[in-house]
């Protein structure tokens, strides 16, 4: 039996139809990503042949925290377009990298509110934005542990001075204590 000619089949449809991978990309490809919650994960940058499988994992919104201005361009242009086809709710936030705001995370978190019960995929570039957003609402939303929600944060990464200032003037503007810069940095 040749298994190489399914394989080129599915690379040569994947071309036609604007993919290079199969259909059916477990998470664990897609880059930094990590679940938090039967229904909240965050990620690096996905692209237009994760969207099935997402759909298929019981993702039902994706939010976007960064601008569009990586990857193939045809595919982050469309891939809006792609994930509502699938019927997934698609929200972009564009959330600058030098100055992160208070009312980005208050419109982030006005919609994550407008669905609670959404299983919802948040991601990035990196998983820096989103993993920064994650902990704050898993924080200050979701009720989780401070030290946790601080843990999976720091799995990811380690807030440099612009974002760990944004996570604090959250923090501060609901009356919790501040983030600490981690130890292991």
């Amino acid at each position: 039996m040749n298994l190489r000619a399914p394989n080129a089949l599915l690379f040569v449809l994947g071309c036609l139809f604007g993919h290079t991978a199969t259909a059916n990309q477990p998470t664990t490809e897609i880059l930094n990503f990590r679940a938090y919650s039967p229904s909240l994960a965050s990620s690096g940058q996905i692209a237009g042949h994760h969207l099935e499988s997402l759909q298929q994992e019981g993702f039902q919104r994706i939010i976007y925290l960064a601008y569009r201005t990586r990857g193939n361009s045809a595919d982050q242009l469309n891939i809006d377009r792609q994930a509502t086809d699938l019927g997934l709710s698609y929200v972009h936030i564009p959330v600058p990298w030098q100055s992160p705001s208070l009312s980005d995370y208050q419109t982030f978190a006005a919609v994550m509110n407008s669905g609670p019960s959404m299983k919802t995929l948040l991601h990035c570039q990196m998983n820096y934005r989103a993993s920064a957003f994650s902990f704050l609402y898993r924080v200050l939303e979701l009720g989780t542990a401070y030290e946790e929600a601080a843990n999976d944060l720091f799995a990811i990464w380690h807030p440099d001075a612009t974002w760990l200032e944004f996570i604090n003037s959250v923090l501060a503007a609901n009356n919790r204590e501040p983030l600490l810069a981690s130890k292991n940095q």
